[in-house]
């Protein structure tokens, strides 16, 4: 949830929305979805400040290792200046981690993300993407997410 909280306020507000001038309406979609999907995250998590000054608490030590463990792994797929889409990206991270692994399927916290209606999401950015260029874009990024959430959590956090 940190790295993909990250992640959004990264880009959040500086994409390009002329690159793709025939789905801009899907694009504008998609980021009010991600300023949902911010808002709801902020709700669970922390300032990152916090998990600065407590990084030796052995909870935050782990959130703080599994982010840098994420990082990393997106950082060794991901080739220098290679383009790549980080709404599709952290989406799909949290799709697998919440409706495919079903992980905090009992916490009150993540409900939002664990009823979260991801399919749609999934048809907005691949079935109504025309330009094939960035339905490709999409694609990379949901094998990207697999690849990094499976490993992830076989990660062992000692």
């Amino acid at each position: 949830m940190l790295f993909c909280k990250d992640l959004i306020l990264s880009y959040k507000d500086g994409i390009d929305l002329d690159k793709y001038v025939m789905d801009k309406e899907v694009i504008t979609k998609f980021n009010n979805i991600g300023n949902d999907m911010l808002k709801q995250i902020s709700n669970v998590t922390l300032s990152p400040n916090y998990y600065l000054l407590n990084r030796k608490h052995y909870k935050i030590k782990a959130i703080l290792d599994g982010y840098n463990f994420i990082n990393t792994e997106i950082s060794k797929n991901l080739k220098q200046n290679e383009e790549f889409n980080p709404s599709m990206l952290y989406f799909s991270l949290l799709a697998l981690w919440f409706k495919e692994l079903n992980k905090e399927s009992k916490s009150k916290e993540y409900i939002y993300f664990i009823i979260y209606p991801y399919a749609n999401v999934y048809d907005n950015l691949l079935i109504e993407i025309k330009d094939k260029e960035f339905r490709k874009l999409n694609i990379k990024m949901i094998e990207l997410a697999e690849k990094v959430i499976y490993k992830f959590d076989k990660y062992n956090f000692n």
